[in-house]
């Protein structure tokens, strides 16, 4: 168990020092932001969606390393996804960080499951789930930031 830990860790800090789709995304037609004064930690998203379908999504910001980390992955794992099957990855990916012994969750979201050890430190909840939060209003048209608190 302990490895796995340290594998999960390992991807986290991957993804923190080199995110993927980092960097503001030329022609979207959806962005939102979104804050968390806990942390400190800020998330601008930027997708392009076409027919319902997100054909390419990137991302800004700064804080800690779960919060970019979450970005990078979450990014990697809604490029081509259906607006309807992102809502569903971000209800999964939720349930796994808040809803007590749902197991079942993380093995539905393979690489994403890297963040189920975060539900052991409830004050980095928001962190992981930032991102998530931010894409969501993003997909609504929501042109308020988004915010944790």
């Amino acid at each position: 168990m302990s490895e796995l830990r340290e594998l999960y860790q390992q991807v986290i800090l991957d993804h923190n020092r080199k995110p993927r789709n980092f960097g503001k995304l030329d022609g979207a037609n959806r962005t939102a932001e979104g804050y968390n004064p806990l942390c400190g930690d800020q998330v601008r998203v930027y997708l392009d969606i076409e027919a319902g379908v997100i054909r390419d999504i990137r991302f800004e910001g700064s804080g800690c390393a779960i919060s970019k980390a979450a970005a990078s992955m979450m990014t990697a794992s809604l490029k081509g996804k259906t607006i309807g099957e992102a809502d569903q990855l971000f209800g999964r990916f939720h349930d796994m960080l808040t809803a007590a012994g749902n197991g079942g969750a993380a093995a539905e979201l393979g690489k994403l499951a890297v963040f189920s050890g975060v539900c052991e430190f409830p004050s980095r909840i928001k962190c992981a789930t930032l991102p998530w939060h931010t894409v969501r209003a993003a997909l609504a048209g929501k042109d308020e930031p988004v915010s944790t608190e």
